[in-house]
């Protein structure tokens, strides 16, 4: 499995996603009139890792070879995203029972996973997480909107009508604005996945997420809550704001903070990430 994590992950970003995703094993279930496609990696417990607004897989790319040496992954392009058609209804119940209804096909003993969720994907696995707590382990929410926190000042380019490297150079401000922090991270690899998944979105999150969906979610969460959030998130800045919205709900919350990460924390400082993470998936259940 191709290692993307390091400094020369950017060269010739198209090969370099082809390259990962031909190591998964491809599933498909159910989901409105087509089908919720799924990649999976590696062996050991189950993990489901949910992309981003806009997103698809590939939103996990830096982190999956590290992650999948002692869990298996499981990565939808969630409705509406990717390769995957839109779910039935347009809301978090029904987003939820296309994925509790695919995981219960793949995975049909029902162990409970850990469900990773990043931004959009963290609210998804909120609800679902209240509506399906028999088959959540722990909820990890990763920059995670929805929490009525004051978000941070953002302005996008329009890139529709660009091309060539104008249009890569829009691409490279928008994600400067929203997702990432350090000019150098904006790289071919960064703009050619935030390029090509923003063309293929058929949802538009907004009405599931802001300002205050996740908090319909948390009071009924059963299940273990910890995040994780990157020390410069844009969208939702400053961690100890969102540590504190958070904690009204989970107060034995463990949260933990990237240093020198935007928004996309994964991607940006994946090392610190991968190590994060996996250190919260190590740590047993707190007793309820």
């Amino acid at each position: 499995m191709p290692d993307l994590s390091g400094p020369h992950s950017s060269a010739e970003p198209a090969a370099s996603v082809a390259a990962l995703e031909s190591g998964a094993r491809r599933f498909e279930t159910p989901c409105g009139e087509g089908s919720l496609v799924w990649r999976s990696w590696g062996s050991g417990p189950p993990a489901l890792l949910a992309h981003g607004s806009h997103g698809g897989w590939s939103h996990w790319i830096r982190n999956i070879a590290a992650l999948a040496k002692v869990r298996t992954l499981w990565i939808p392009d969630l409705p509406g995203y990717g390769d995957s058609a839109p779910a039935p209804g347009q809301d978090h119940a029904a987003i939820a029972a296309v994925i509790a209804a695919g995981l219960r096909r793949l995975i049909p003993s029902e162990v409970p996973l850990d469900f990773i969720g990043f931004s959009f994907g963290g609210v998804v696995g909120a609800y679902f997480a209240a509506l399906y707590p028999e088959l959540v382990r722990r909820l990890i929410l990763v920059g995670t909107g929805g929490l009525d926190t004051p978000m941070g000042r953002i302005e996008l380019r329009r890139v529709r009508a660009l091309e060539g490297e104008e249009r890569r150079a829009a691409h490279r401000d928008n994600l400067l604005a929203l997702m990432l922090h350090h000019p150098t991270s904006a790289d071919d690899l960064a703009v050619y996945i935030h390029d090509t998944n923003g063309a293929r979105a058929r949802l538009n999150p907004t009405p599931l997420v802001l300002p205050d969906k996740l908090l319909g979610a948390l009071p009924r969460l059963t299940v273990q809550v910890d995040a994780i959030w990157g020390e410069f998130d844009r969208p939702h800045p400053d961690p100890a704001v969102q540590e504190a919205a958070l904690r009204r709900f989970h107060p034995q919350l463990d949260f933990r903070v990237i240093p020198g990460a935007g928004h996309w924390a994964m991607y940006e400082r994946p090392e610190e990430f991968n190590r994060t993470l996996l250190d919260l998936l190590g740590r047993p259940l707190r007793p309820a």
